[in-house]
């Protein structure tokens, strides 16, 4: 099959699934940002997306999409090492149009999947888990699943813990630079690599990612200076 038997293929499939991903974390994004504003309406949404068959099918597309997305990376760079063989030992100065975030984009991916695994375990594992967990009759602890939509609380929860706080933000900057240079490259193999439209894509890539990033950035400082004003004036 081309998608995976070629080189141009899997770069195209590491595209659609790279902007399909970035679709979803901006969705995700100004769904957070709906916390600072409204804990109710937070909430609202949380429960809106808790463990309803469409929310549940939105979860298994997504996490296809991610590993997907993960086996193709690997894939690709495995296959780029075997191209260079020796040579990538050898010491040599890199050319001043690669980005570090190209050189690097292995290592990057590594730090965003760590990241999203403690995201799981902090939100997931404690929201929508339980709900489905309680749906299919399987042992849920009741004090858990009493709080499974009440995404406000386990943010406030989260970000409360500087340890945390700190872990999210070097995730959030891997992811930046993640991002910067994986939009602007999905273009590139789709077609759109002619040196008008990349610069426009570098540019876009960048005010892009800084704008998804600093949404899940200003979630985190905002609640965990709450934190702080609560600790403060109680």
């Amino acid at each position: 099959m081309w998608l995976s038997n070629s080189s141009v293929g899997r770069k195209v499939v590491m595209s659609v699934t790279g902007i399909a991903l970035v679709l979803f974390l901006t969705f995700h994004m100004a769904m957070n940002l709906v916390a600072i504003i409204s804990a109710d309406g937070y909430n609202m949404i949380c429960e809106f997306l808790g463990a309803n068959w469409y929310a549940l099918v939105a979860t298994l597309a997504l996490a296809a999409l991610f590993v997907i997305h993960i086996i193709y990376a690997f894939w690709l760079t495995m296959q780029n090492r075997k191209a260079r063989g020796s040579e990538r030992y050898a010491v040599v100065d890199k050319p001043k149009t690669v980005e570090w975030a190209s050189q690097n984009m292995l290592v990057l991916g590594i730090i965003v999947i760590v990241g999203l695994g403690l995201h799981l375990f902090n939100f997931w594992a404690k929201m929508q888990l339980p709900e489905l967990m309680h749906n299919m009759d399987m042992h849920a602890d009741t004090l858990t699943l009493a709080y499974a939509a009440n995404g406000a609380y386990h943010i406030q929860q989260t970000f409360s813990s500087p340890v945390y706080v700190v872990l999210y933000l070097i995730w959030l900057f891997a992811l930046w630079f993640h991002l910067t240079h994986g939009f602007w490259s999905s273009m590139q193999s789709l077609g759109w690599n002619n040196k008008i439209w990349l610069n426009r894509w570098k540019c876009i890539s960048n005010i892009y990612a800084t704008i998804v990033v600093l949404g899940f950035a200003l979630v985190v400082v905002v609640f965990f200076l709450r934190t702080l004003m609560c600790s403060g004036a109680c």
